[in-house]
């Protein structure tokens, strides 16, 4: 048996709807399938907690997110270095911005452990005062919340948790990174059995040969490693504004699918707008073209419930044509993928990727070369040719991000409904008096849409 010590958290280990999940959590179970054992994972609420259950030999080894400091490196050994992250003091934008840590106008909170701990200590004078507070009370995410919420003025936070949290909160802004890159490895007792380490290196090698990690890593921080402050908060405000007119529509076509991503498949689409038209011809909430429409038997694009059923259900054919072979998410995000720039353009790229030496069923590599079908030298030996490939991974970003959010939002509270709302929806016109019109609807859709797109 291996027995993984961690923190509950987004990015470590938390309970999912149907099994556990979380970076470290998938990491932790490769390591133990590596070793033909059986996972134990004992999640606490701190770091703090976690350090007595190593140091008397309760866990095997810590996987929470530990940075690589000279002070850690003393008291315990660590396994490879498998992530880096910098540590950023965290304010609310519309506040003035703190570029230095004399610059602090206010309360600064942290969590009352080394990992945070340590970071701000490395950049004060050995004579200057503590001016901190630290809590046990609230974890890192309640404290970004308070951030964001006026509730408190700064606190400190590894970049990997505060690019998660800025989805949630787009007010949190960066006033100055507190460290320098730090390496992230697995903490390990001092007197651990060599044998151990020496499993852990071969483990993380064989995972960042295999393209495991890669895939892992942009499962949960592929699609947020870039942030758009002004996107993310009118996103939160359609949420509460014109979501609720949709849902139900959403919830009913969704069909196998979870309809919180076809929700955002929509936004991306049309920003939710049922008669949002491109210069290349397509339109509606799901930005159909002529011809998908016409096989989905769907009539008027512009008919909000008709163009939801119809993209969910090409959404669905897409899912069935990925190749078998190729797994959940990679599934996913590879038929979002073919939705936008069409499914022959998304198998040109598939042997790019092979032909490059990389693999073609993880997603993490298909995206790098998804932009190739740009060059020339590329797309010429191609059976579909040009195409704009790197929209398309753009497009799978957002509409991820958008997902995300919709999750968090819905576990933390129920998302309004159309009873919340003071008015009822909208009737949307016919679409022959809008292609009769000059298309000046105000609707333009957020991005222009290639013309190979669901043909």
């Amino acid at each position: 048996m291996l027995k993984v010590g961690s923190v509950y958290g987004r990015t470590t280990y938390y309970n999912g709807s149907t099994s556990p999940e979380g970076f470290e959590f998938e990491l932790a179970q490769g390591f133990a399938d590596f070793m033909g054992v059986r996972l134990e994972v004992y999640p606490y609420y701190s770091y703090r907690e976690l350090l007595p259950q190593l140091d008397n030999h309760q866990v095997d080894l810590i996987a929470a997110n530990v940075t690589m400091t000279e002070q850690r490196k003393l008291k315990y050994r660590f396994g490879p270095a498998y992530q880096s992250v910098n540590f950023e003091l965290v304010y609310k934008k519309g506040e003035d911005r703190p570029r230095d840590i004399k610059q602090l106008e206010g309360d600064l909170t942290i969590v009352a452990n080394d990992l945070y701990r340590e970071p701000l200590v490395s950049i004060i004078d050995e004579d200057d005062a503590i001016f901190w507070r630290e809590t046990d009370e609230k974890d890192i995410e309640e404290l970004l919340e308070m951030v964001s919420k006026d509730e408190l003025d700064y606190t400190i936070s590894d970049s990997n948790i505060l690019a998660v949290a800025r989805r949630r909160y787009p007010n949190l802004g960066i006033g100055f990174s507190v460290t320098d890159t730090l390496q992230i490895g697995w903490l390990l007792n001092k007197d651990t059995d060599d044998s151990l380490r020496a499993a852990l290196i071969e483990y993380f090698g064989s995972i960042q040969t295999s393209g495991f990690l890669s895939a892992l890593e942009d499962k949960y921080f592929g699609h947020i490693q870039t942030f758009d402050y002004v996107d993310t908060r009118a996103f939160m405000r359609a949420v509460d504004r014109t979501l609720p007119t949709y849902r139900e529509l959403f919830e009913a076509y969704a069909g196998e699918n979870d309809w919180r991503l076809l929700a955002a498949m929509s936004y991306q689409e049309s920003h939710w707008k049922p008669r949002a038209k491109s210069p290349t011809g397509v339109r509606g909430m799901m930005m159909l073209t002529l011809g998908t429409a016409k096989d989905m038997n769907v009539t008027s694009r512009i008919d909000a419930e008709q163009s939801i059923s119809g993209g969910s259900r090409y959404f669905s054919s897409l899912l069935r044509r990925i190749p078998a072979r190729i797994q959940y998410p990679d599934r996913t995000w590879m038929a979002l993928a073919a939705y936008n720039v069409g499914l022959g353009h998304l198998e040109d790229a598939r042997k790019i990727t092979e032909g490059q030496g990389y693999n073609p069923d993880l997603w993490v590599d298909v995206k790098k070369h998804l932009p190739l079908l740009r060059q020339k030298k590329f797309y010429k030996s191609t059976r579909y040719g040009y195409a704009r490939g790197d929209e398309a991974v753009n497009y799978v970003d957002n509409i991820r991000r958008y997902y995300d959010t919709l999750i968090w939002l819905e576990d933390q509270t129920e998302l309004p409904s159309i009873e919340d709302l003071p008015i009822a929806p909208e009737e949307p016109l016919d679409e022959a008096e809008l292609e009769n019109s000059d298309g000046n609807t105000n609707d333009t859709p957020p991005e222009n849409k290639p013309e190979e797109t669901k043909e």
